[in-house]
């Protein structure tokens, strides 16, 4: 009964948040198509590439072996969708999931990821921010993308699969080597979990990437706990500069 109302609240029309347009979804299809990113991406680390190629130099030129096993993002962390990305985070709209998760799905990759994984994790925030902000986007984003999938190909989801061990300082403002050393023995997976893990193909989800480092220090984390492999599925990557 939740799931028919749920649906219905959904699909009721209202006001495209960034052009304007009545009646609309939360971002129309005009918005959508003229936003929309279709550029190819790194297959491991979503970044955006030239036509033609898979790998970004990095991930080519890595010489130990990918913690992250594939990567898909579905857009850019660039106008609208990063002014979009801050209300969901910090201004009390989780409602963004339903809209963010459908734009993950347009994305080939996305549904094979969703299909090939045995388990979907989401990237966990810090108890005092998760008791600030009242709910874990990436948790929300997980519950929108299983909604949309058909029901039996929904794979099950842990909501605690990780935890934050220490609550490290923020990202944002720190170097791709800070954010890794930051982010070393932050995570660890649940060892309530732990058989459910081993040997298991794990999809972590989070709202936004920039170097990877939080993403590949989860996977870390759960490859300790016996995972078999770990992908990762995000709304937005954010560019180099």
């Amino acid at each position: 009964m939740f799931m028919h109302w749920r649906t219905l609240w959904d699909s009721l029309p209202g006001t495209c948040q960034v052009c304007g347009a009545w009646p609309s979804r939360p971002v129309c299809e005009a918005c959508t198509c003229r936003f929309q990113d279709d550029a190819p991406r790194c297959t491991t680390c979503a970044t955006r590439l030239p036509a033609g190629t898979v790998h970004c130099g990095p991930c080519m030129n890595r010489s130990a072996p990918a913690t992250l096993r594939a990567c898909a993002a579905a857009v850019d962390y660039a106008y609208p969708w990063d002014g979009l990305i801050a209300r969901f985070k910090f201004r009390q709209e989780p409602g963004w999931a339903g809209p963010f998760a459908q734009e993950m799905l347009r994305n080939p990759m996305a549904d094979a990821l969703l299909s090939q994984s045995d388990l979907i994790a989401p990237v966990p925030l810090a108890p005092a921010r998760l008791a600030e902000r009242g709910y874990n986007q990436a948790w929300e984003l997980v519950k929108a993308l299983r909604r949309r999938r058909p029901p039996g190909s929904r794979p099950p989801a842990l909501a605690d699969a990780l935890v934050r061990l220490i609550e490290a300082p923020a990202q944002h403002r720190l170097s791709r080597e800070q954010r890794l050393s930051n982010l070393r023995g932050v995570f660890a997976a649940h060892p309530m979990h732990a058989a459910r893990l081993r040997g298991r193909h794990v999809l972590l989800v989070d709202d936004v990437t920039t170097t990877g480092a939080t993403l590949h220090a989860a996977a870390q984390a759960l490859m300790q706990a016996g995972a078999g492999s770990v992908s990762a599925l995000v709304f937005a990557h954010t560019p180099p500069r």
